[in-house]
């Protein structure tokens, strides 16, 4: 799963590079600034590995493929609010909100992936459809609609982080 050789193993890795780069972002967005070496690993990991999940082998329009193209189309909007209109005028709100939502549809799969993936997890939620996995979905999803509000308020004037 985690060699980088692999398909499943560089997805993988993109995912979580995407992830770990996604804090950095996330926290200047709270504090009103953007990290631009950050936010370019954020939004180019984040798309890389949205755009790699549709390289598995599949029969039909899956979850996981729903959840990719709002991926894709989030982080290209973003790369569009930040690089192409420079975060002018309601640009800046945009950018703050496909953020952040892009950051958490990454910690959403995430958690998803360690309910499959965990034994602890797996024996709690088996199917994915018992309440500890939704509580958790829940939870992660109360914790973004809160920070993705308070990105979109905070990060009213551009300034680059150092």
């Amino acid at each position: 799963m985690f060699n980088p050789l692999s398909f499943v193993g560089f997805h993988t890795w993109l995912s979580l590079i995407a992830i770990v780069a996604g804090f950095p972002v996330a926290a200047g967005l709270l504090r009103g600034h953007v990290s631009p070496r950050w936010t370019g690993i954020f939004l180019s990991t984040a798309f890389a590995t949205s755009a790699t999940g549709f390289g598995f082998p599949f029969n039909g329009v899956l979850p996981s493929h729903i959840i990719g193209a709002i991926s894709l189309v989030l982080v290209v909007v973003a790369g569009f609010a930040l690089y192409a209109r420079m975060l002018v005028g309601r640009w800046r709100g945009i950018y703050a909100v496909t953020a952040m939502l892009s950051f958490y549809l990454l910690l959403f799969v995430l958690v998803a992936q360690l309910f499959q993936k965990v034994p602890a997890l797996r024996a709690l939620a088996p199917t994915g459809s018992e309440p500890p996995f939704a509580i958790a979905e829940a939870i992660l999803l109360a914790a973004f609609l809160g920070l993705t509000w308070l990105a979109a308020r905070r990060f009213t004037t551009y300034r680059p982080a150092a």
